[in-house]
């Protein structure tokens, strides 16, 4: 897919209260850890709800690369059957085109270790400036040979498997059963990004012996994320442990992974924010059916903390469909310090919020922002600072203070590739007339057709 080319958008204002219902597509998160853990089995997998968007897109095509089949539903398109390759290897001497997908970028080249030959990584020009050096040394502790195109520790590169990693599996590519043995050894910094340490722990039990995995760095960014690759290992089968007397540590034993013949994907929590949170913008009420009751979703604190910044959240249930009801009256509060590292991905929609808050907020333990798809606490500032609006950065996260009424005024906001940017201009556009988008498109990135969703939202 070629890189998103520049358009201007202009995002709408809402005149009153809004009252909607708005459907969130399937998680990003759990889509692409499925499509990962699905093509490590031996058997097809159905995934029922997948997120359809450019970052499932590019790990699909990522996978049909490395000789895994990936058929769509064409009469439900969020339905894809994954079906591993036969022997259990993957193909090798192949091109992983990656975009700007950090699942994809950090996830598959751990799948490189399993292929029959080179496997070469390459993304969106944007993409290099993505950290990618713990994850890729992850690999070479095990064995893999990585030799880069470019700046070291960033895209380009190919990943080499090693040789000896075959010389214990079956036909079928499956591990043994290998308790007894010594789990390989790997430690990296995972501080800038939880993906590294999730693309380890997914293929930690395909390997012969298992995997032992230390984090050396003294902050781990968004342990939910983490928590919820563990789940996902072992919703297929997978043996995780972590150890509580060195919680920078997991254990994963050698097992045969198999996720269950159909599985069903979770609407994207974390996507629901700029909705959710358009009401306390604008004031109303708005909900988003299909709420998991329990998630390992980072997005599942959300109306937490939205009830913090002055809204009323309810779960009511109808025709046995389960809501998460957001209704505000336009009052927002703001929260001093607020401690975000469990959930960093929804600062930019939480931002959007305080700009509008009647206090100043602190949003820290995000400092790993600034490695995303852009570095997020610097656009964030700067895009408020474009409005007539007071930010700064700070070493681990975001200072916003509010102006007084009447100073925010409309601009052309940059989106910067990044699909949160996009939608935090978007949720400011709200209640600031004349704001325009530079490349709303790509909010295709987890949101198909976000213009839509938003012309829902605001009932146009």
């Amino acid at each position: 897919m070629s890189e998103l080319q520049n358009t201007l958008w202009p995002a709408p204002t809402a005149h009153g209260p809004l009252h909607a219902d708005v459907t969130v597509p399937g998680s990003k998160s759990l889509s692409n850890r499925y499509l990962i853990l699905a093509a490590l089995g031996s058997e097809p997998v159905t995934l029922v709800g997948l997120l359809r968007s450019r970052d499932t897109e590019l790990m699909m095509d990522a996978l049909r690369a490395l000789g895994v089949a990936c058929h769509v539903d064409e009469h439900v398109g969020t339905t894809v059957t994954v079906v591993p390759p036969a022997d259990g290897r993957f193909r090798g001497d192949v091109d992983v085109y990656c975009g700007l997908a950090g699942t994809v970028m950090r996830f598959v080249p751990g799948l490189a270790l399993f292929a029959d030959g080179p496997v070469r990584f390459d993304g969106d020009r944007q993409a290099y400036a993505r950290p990618m050096k713990p994850v890729l040394d992850g690999l070479e502790q095990l064995g893999a040979t990585i030799e880069y195109h470019g700046r070291e520790g960033h895209l380009p590169f190919t990943v080499t498997p090693p040789t000896h990693l075959h010389d214990d599996c079956g036909d079928d590519g499956a591990v043994p059963h290998a308790d007894a043995q010594t789990p390989a050894e790997v430690s990296i910094d995972s501080s800038d990004s939880s993906q590294f340490i999730s693309g380890l722990l997914l293929i930690g039990s395909r390997l012969p012996h298992g995997l032992q995995l230390r984090h050396t760095g003294a902050k781990t960014p968004s342990l939910p994320h983490i928590r919820m690759t563990v789940s996902d290992v072992q919703g297929a089968g997978g043996d995780v442990d972590v150890d509580d007397a060195a919680p920078h540590t997991w254990t994963v034993a050698a097992r045969t992974l198999q996720l269950p013949e159909r599985v069903v994907v979770e609407p994207d929590l974390s996507n629901a924010a700029p909705f959710l949170g358009a009401a306390l913008i604008a004031g109303g009420t708005v909900r988003v059916p299909h709420w998991p009751e329990h998630t390992t979703q980072p997005g599942g604190l959300l109306p937490g903390y939205l009830e913090r910044l002055g809204a009323t959240v309810t779960f009511p249930e109808e025709h046995g469909i389960r809501y998460c009801q957001v209704t505000s009256d336009g009052m927002i509060h703001g929260l001093g310090d607020f401690d975000l590292t469990a959930a960093g991905e929804i600062a930019p929609s939480l931002a959007a919020i305080l700009v509008f808050a009647d206090a100043p907020t602190r949003m820290i333990g995000i400092g790993h922002l600034r490695g995303h798809e852009t570095n997020r606490l610097e656009a964030l500032v700067n895009e408020i600072r474009r409005i007539g609006g007071e930010a700064r950065e700070l070493d681990d996260g975001i200072e916003i203070t509010p102006v007084p009424r009447g100073t925010l005024h409309g601009a052309v906001m940059e989106s910067y590739a990044d699909h949160r940017m996009a939608t935090f201009a978007a949720m400011i556009g709200l209640r600031v007339p004349g704001v325009s988008i530079v490349n709303v498109e790509t909010t295709r990135k987890t949101l198909p057709d976000f213009p839509g969703m938003w012309r829902t939202l605001l009932g146009r």
